[in-house]
């Protein structure tokens, strides 16, 4: 059993902080309202049947957790609650703010029950501030954080990017902010309260945006599968991502003589098949002086680039330029991952069994590989109060009569 223990009170926006410190070895406790946690109802489900034992979402966040049923709404929850807190190392929610310190459970209740204990509070915009008591999605994070003002194509409005990102970003933040708050008490003796704020944690991710207008007094603007270049002739737009035969492509044009190396062997791979302009052949390489080309340059170049792309495969493009040291790489899709060679050649995705369900199902693995302490003894995701008996009869000593009474209450 680990040293350390956590208690998961998080909905489905901290879900995966509890999740990485599971990773790392912690007993995660994840603490769910009787009958079962709304984030269960969260798709996609296992043979696309909806039902709270058969979420992927909650299989893959839930992962290396056990899980017991408590309602803390009710005295006797609270009761229970805070005797579990007196054995526990980390105490992990997402309430809005005031509502753990109404209940009585705010860390400056718990930090009387027990010094050692940090808890970790991940909400929208932090527990202070003018708003502190807004509620928010991920895509109002997205947009007030900063990183949605970057996403999309130039000619359109912002968009947010894929599936909801915002609050994983913030729950990978909170276990640092964990990690960090436990180092101080490994030194100290005393826990804290870490107060992680997704608005905060996903501004971070736009760093690079101000500092461009800070050092060149340009602001970066949605440029879509590429970004806009300032040239001493007019703005090039530079493309990172081609469509393929299969897909797509990232290539990336980097600056200075390694950009002229590229491009050489590039001009040298369409003329071997017949696809090189004069245009490009005469631009000189290697010892074209950048900042000389005109946005039509570029234009010529990536339209030659594009038509050539669509001419074959993502793995003839990759092939092709690693013999040639391109920077180019395939844009993968979910299968590619899961059929990747060097992945699959590093055992990353492992089985895991589900007796519930009668299989075994593919996982991603460990997300480290640490010499000393490897991470190990990954666990399915919990059945609703699948640890009840472990928890509450062998650990505080509840007698079946008890548990049955507090069950039939409602309280767990």
């Amino acid at each position: 059993m680990s040293p350390y223990r956590v208690l998961d009170l998080t909905n489905e926006r901290g879900l995966l902080c509890a999740r990485i410190l599971g990773d790392l070895g912690a007993d995660v406790v994840k603490v769910e309202r009787p009958g079962g946690d709304p984030a269960r109802n969260i798709g996609p489900f296992y043979h696309d049947t909806p039902h709270p034992e058969r979420s992927l979402f909650w299989f893959f966040m839930c992962m290396n957790k056990r899980g017991i049923t408590l309602d803390i709404e009710t005295t006797d929850g609270k009761g229970i609650f805070k005797q579990l807190v007196k054995t526990a190392d980390f105490v992990i929610e997402s309430f809005p703010p005031g509502y753990m310190s109404g209940l009585g459970l705010g860390y400056r209740d718990l930090e009387k029950l027990n010094p050692r204990i940090i808890v970790v509070s991940i909400t929208p915009f932090g527990q202070e501030g003018p708003y502190a008591e807004y509620k928010a999605s991920d895509l109002t994070v997205w947009a007030m954080a900063g990183p949605m003002y970057l996403s999309g194509d130039p000619d359109r409005p912002p968009v947010r990017i894929s599936s909801p990102q915002a609050f994983l970003h913030t729950s990978a933040t909170a276990a640092v902010g964990a990690l960090v708050a436990h180092y101080h008490r490994q030194e100290t003796g005393q826990g804290q309260h870490v107060d992680v704020s997704a608005q905060e944690a996903c501004s971070f991710i736009a760093m690079e945006a101000p500092a461009y207008w800070e050092l060149l007094k340009v602001e970066i603007q949605r440029a879509g599968p590429g970004r806009d270049l300032p040239l001493p002739k007019g703005r090039a737009r530079v493309r990172f991502v081609y469509p393929c035969k299969d897909g797509y492509v990232f290539y990336l044009s980097p600056g200075a003589a390694v950009m002229a190396t590229a491009n050489r062997a590039w001009t040298e791979w369409l003329a071997s098949e017949g696809m090189s302009t004069e245009h490009l052949k005469a631009m000189g390489w290697p010892d074209l002086d950048w900042v000389q080309l005109t946005p039509q340059d570029f234009d010529v170049l990536q339209d030659t680039l594009g038509n050539f792309m669509m001419n074959h495969t993502k793995a003839e493009l990759y092939e092709g330029a690693l013999d040639r040291d391109i920077p180019l790489v395939p844009v993968s899709s979910p299968k590619d991952v899961l059929e990747n060679p060097q992945l699959r050649e590093r055992a990353f995705w492992m089985e895991v069994e589900h007796p519930g369900l009668g299989v075994s199902l593919t996982y991603p693995g460990p997300w480290a590989r640490i010499t000393e302490a490897p991470l190990t003894g990954w666990r399915r995701a919990p059945l609703i109060g699948e640890h009840n008996e472990d928890i509450y009869g062998k650990e505080l000593g509840f007698s079946k009569d008890k548990m049955v009474m507090l069950k039939q209450a409602g309280v767990i």
